[in-house]
C-alpha cells in the first residue's frame, strides 16, 4: 500500500485492455490486473480465432439487458467509426465481411491481442498477471485492492472481469461477487450466444447441415420473440447465429416454446400457395422432391418422416388436409430445447450489475466513489456479430474519459 496508483484496472480482457490504453493515453499511472498468466485468452478464441472486432452498423437495439437510451448514450460516445480508427492506429486495419461484421485484414485474433498489449506497453500500463483480485475495498480514504500477491491502494478502481462465459479464460464470475461486496445488485447471469440442448432425436441425422429460418421464443404474457438467420442443425441440437441469438431469452424463460419457421419470409398463405403452384406446375414430382427445392433434402426427407407423409406420393395426390398440416409444420417446427450447453460453449453472459446503479456519462459507481464497470459485467449482452465488443470499447472508453484522477 505504499504505492497510490491513479487507476487499477480488474481484468485485463478486452474491454480492461481498452480501459488502460485510454486511460493512460490521458497521463494517468495504470496498473491491469490479471489472475492469469497469459492475457487475452478468450479474444484469442473469439469469432473463430478470427476476433470480430466489431459490425459496421451498430444501434441500441442490437442489445438486450439495460435502458436502451444509457446504452445508447454510451456507444455514441465510442461509436464504430472510432473504433475502426483506433484499430488502424494501432496497426489493426479491418474489413467488412456478411452482415456487416469487421475483422482485422490479418484475419486473426492474435493480431488484435498484441496490438492492444502493444499500445498498452507503449502508453506505459504495467500489467501484473498471476494476481488474482480477492476483494475491493477502501482504507484510509482510498480503495484498496486485495491480490493474491499483495495488496494495492487506487484512486479509482475499474472492474472489466466480464462475466461467467469461456470460464477456462478466467471468466468465473468474481467480479459479480466484488460489486455485491461494494453494495452493487447482479441481475441473475445466464448464458448467452450458446448453442441449445433439444429432447428427441430428430436433430441427430441431420447434424451439420445450416438452413435459414425465423425462430420465435413465446413466453406466456409477452410477445414472441423472432430472429432471422441461419441455424445449424447438431448432434446434440441447434447451433448458428439464430439459435444463439434467441438462447438469452429461453434461459430467462425455460418455459418458453420455440419453433423454427422452416420457411422464412413466408406466412400460411403464401406458403400453401406456394405448394400449390409445385403441384400445378409438378403434378408427378414425389412429395419429398417438391419439399427439397424449398429445404435442404435431408431435412425435407426427415419432416415428411416425422409427420407420417408418405414421401413418395405425388404431389397432385397430396390430401388438401396433409398439405395444410404440413405447411403449419414448416412455419412452426417445434424445438424441444432442454438446456443449453452452458457457459462453457457461451460467448457472452446475460445479466450483470444494471445500468441503474452506474452513471451512464461516466460509468462510475453509484453505490462506491472511485469504482467504476466496464463491459460484460454489466447488465448489457449484444446479439451475435462484433455488438459485444462494441460493447467493450465503447464502456472503456467512456469510463477511462472520466474526469478527475
Amino acid at each position: 500500500m505504499s504505492e497510490t496508483l491513479d487507476v487499477a484496472v480488474v481484468g485485463a480482457g478486452a474491454a480492461g485492455l481498452a480501459t488502460a490504453i485510454f486511460a493512460a493515453r490521458r497521463g494517468r499511472s495504470v496498473v491491469a490486473f490479471d489472475g492469469a498468466t497469459k492475457l487475452g485468452a478468450k479474444i484469442l478464441v473469439s469469432g473463430g480465432g478470427r476476433c470480430n472486432v466489431t459490425n459496421a452498423r451498430v444501434v441500441p437495439g442490437d442489445f438486450r439487458g439495460g435502458s436502451s437510451n444509457v446504452v445508447r448514450q454510451i456507444l455514441d460516445a465510442f461509436p464504430v467509426g472510432r473504433t475502426v480508427a483506433f484499430f488502424r492506429e494501432i496497426g489493426v486495419p479491418l474489413h467488412e465481411e456478411e452482415d456487416g461484421k469487421l475483422f482485422p485484414d490479418s484475419n486473426s485474433a492474435r493480431t488484435v491481442l498484441e496490438a492492444l498489449v502493444r499500445e498498452a506497453g507503449r502508453t506505459g500500463v504495467r500489467f501484473l498477471t498471476g494476481h488474482r483480485v480477492s476483494g475491493v475495498g477502501i482504507a484510509d480514504g482510498r480503495l484498496r485492492v486485495e491480490t493474491s500477491r499483495g495488496a494495492f491502494g487506487a484512486r479509482r478502481v475499474v472492474l472489466a472481469t466480464g462475466g461467467m462465459s469461456v470460464p477456462k479464460s478466467g471468466s468465473d464470475g468474481t467480479g459479480y461477487r466484488l460489486a455485491v461486496a461494494l453494495g452493487h445488485t447482479i441481475v441473475p447471469p445466464v448464458p448467452a450466444l450458446v448453442p441449445l440442448v433439444l429432447e428427441g432425436d430428430f436433430h441427430a441425422p441431420l447434424s451439420g447441415i445450416a438452413q435459414p429460418v425465423e425462430i420465435a421464443v413465446r413466453s406466456e404474457g409477452s410477445k414472441p420473440v423472432r430472429v432471422r438467420g441461419a441455424m445449424l442443425w447438431t448432434h446434440f441440437g441447434v447451433s448458428g447465429p439464430a439459435a444463439l441469438d434467441v438462447s438469452r431469452f429461453w434461459l430467462r424463460d425455460r418455459s418458453a416454446r420455440v419453433t423454427a419457421n422452416l420457411l422464412p419470409g413466408l406466412d400460411f398463405a403464401s406458403a400453401e400457395k406456394g405448394l400449390v403452384g409445385l403441384a400445378r406446375e409438378q403434378p408427378r414430382s414425389q412429395l419429398r422432391n417438391a419439399l427439397a427445392t424449398l429445404l435442404p433434402a435431408q431435412v425435407a426427407a426427415a419432416v415428411v418422416a416425422k409427420l407420417g407423409l408418405r414421401g413418395e406420393t405425388p404431389m397432385s395426390h397430396l390430401p388438401r388436409e396433409d398439405r395444410r398440416a404440413l405447411v403449419r409444420s414448416l412455419l412452426e417446427w417445434p424445438l424441444p430445447v432442454r438446456d443449453s450447453r452452458g457457459y462453457d460453449y457461451a460467448e457472452v453472459t446475460a445479466g450483470g450489475v444494471p445500468l441503474t446503479e452506474i452513471e451512464p456519462r461516466t460509468l462510475a459507481s453509484r453505490r462506491c466513489p472511485g469504482l467504476y464497470l466496464v463491459g460484460e459485467i454489466l447488465d448489457v449482452d449484444g446479439r451475435i456479430g462484433g455488438f459485444n465488443f462494441q460493447w467493450a470499447w465503447s464502456s472503456a472508453w467512456v469510463a477511462a474519459s472520466a474526469p478527475g484522477r
